[in-house]
């Protein structure tokens, strides 16, 4: 890997910690999935755009061209990072918002009696803006979990797909469950019956490589607060997709600015300038582990992901251990700490206590975790989960320590 074995590499984990700051550490940290830590990077970039150019971008004055020129840049890195264009790119306010937008885009160009195909796997982010378009004559077609696997059944995909399926939307990796499922083949099938796909990738984003060009997906859509960058959600569309989806925005926005006209709110200037932070901070990590760097910002950031990866699956089999041991706890989703099957998102219920006072006891042990549904409460119903109370979740990032993992685990082991 770049002038070294891949295998006699592992992850500085106390570098990458250096680059955040320090009152990160307090605690053991494991509510990655609701939101990641921030590098000093993002910090760094949001404050020089805030202090030095903070006015309306591509005014023709200095610091009106140098906001045009950041806001351009952090634009630009998001889309290279996942092997797309900067015209495939939309910045905008959050996941929910930018699919909800995509959906109202796209139905202009479908007819009464088209189908949608809707999980309830899904987060109500990639769920909801597809299931109300009902409201206009799409009929939703659902693609249930198996409720004792909590996992989808891609041959029932091929028995829904039909002549009048436009779409299909579906998680990457589940928030609940953490296990990814194989995107790439999923769209082929659509493919195949000629239908779209759009993937959320808020749970995966954080933890593996995004292709979106290998995968093939029609629309992809991830949160970058939660891949180490500021509150905004990224969306990911073919090109001669969002030429054909219909505006959102103001009726003089041509209907050629991809990346403007599905953000009706508008462009959020510091916000993209800071994401320039993320590439900053991928970059200083693959310096620091890579002996030949790579000349591209794509290549460098599948290195880095590589390493987070492997170090993710040593901190996922501290916790697969654990509760691979326990009566009375059910894990949902694979019991497995494989980082090809699953991300280290894991949730669970338990017999003798409930989610809200396990969560809360954690605090105790300064671990931080919470319950809930986490806006998959579809699925939480599906699986026959208590609502109102919902699984306790553990999520893990790279910058999480062994010591914090086996905190973790110590902790649950003496609360439930």
């Amino acid at each position: 890997m770049f002038g070294r074995a891949k295998e006699e590499i592992k992850l500085n984990v106390e570098f990458c910690r250096s680059q955040f700051p320090s009152a990160c550490w307090d605690w053991a940290f494991f509510e990655n999935a609701g939101g990641s830590f921030v590098p000093q990077s993002v910090i760094k970039r949001l404050t020089e755009y805030m202090t030095e150019c903070q006015v309306q971008p591509g005014g023709p004055f200095p610091s009106g061209a140098l906001a045009q020129k950041r806001m351009d840049e952090g634009h630009r890195n998001m889309a290279e990072m996942i092997g797309a264009e900067a015209d495939e790119v939309v910045i905008g306010p959050s996941t929910s918002m930018n699919i909800d937008v995509l959906s109202r885009s796209l139905r202009p160009l479908w007819a009464e009696g088209d189908e949608v195909i809707v999980t309830n796997l899904n987060h109500e982010a990639n769920s909801g803006p597809w299931r109300r378009l009902a409201e206009t004559g799409i009929r939703i077609v659902e693609w249930p979990v198996n409720p004792e696997t909590a996992q989808l059944d891609i041959d029932l995909l091929d028995r829904l797909l039909s002549d009048k399926t436009r779409l299909v939307a579906l998680p990457h990796v589940s928030n609940i469950t953490g296990d990814i499922n194989d995107v790439k083949t999923i769209s082929k099938r659509a493919h195949d019956a000629g239908a779209l796909v759009c993937a959320d990738g808020v749970a995966y984003a954080p933890h593996r490589f995004v292709d979106v060009k290998d995968w093939d997906v029609d629309f992809y859509a991830f949160s970058l607060y939660k891949t180490y960058g500021p509150h905004i959600g990224l969306l990911y569309g073919k090109k001669d997709l969002l030429l054909q989806a219909k505006s959102r925005h103001h009726y003089f926005i041509p209907e050629t600015a991809t990346s403007y006209k599905m953000n009706p709110a508008g462009p959020q200037h510091e916000i993209i300038s800071s994401l320039s932070g993320i590439s900053d901070y991928i970059t200083a990590v693959a310096a620091e582990h890579l002996d030949d760097m790579p000349n591209d910002l794509f290549s460098r950031t599948r290195a880095v992901y590589d390493l987070f990866s492997s170090h993710e699956a040593d901190l996922a089999k501290v916790f697969i251990d654990w509760i691979s041991s326990k009566e009375g706890v059910q894990l949902i989703g694979r019991q497995t700490a494989d980082a090809d099957e699953r991300a280290p998102t894991f949730s669970f219920i338990s017999e003798g206590k409930s989610s809200e006072e396990i969560a809360e006891a954690a605090s105790n042990h300064k671990v931080a975790i919470r319950h809930g549904d986490f806006y998959a409460k579809r699925l939480i119903e599906a699986l026959g989960i208590d609502g109102n109370d919902g699984v306790v979740r553990c999520s893990m990032a790279h910058y999480n320590t062994l010591d914090e993992a086996k905190q973790l685990v110590d902790a649950l082991d003496r609360i439930v």
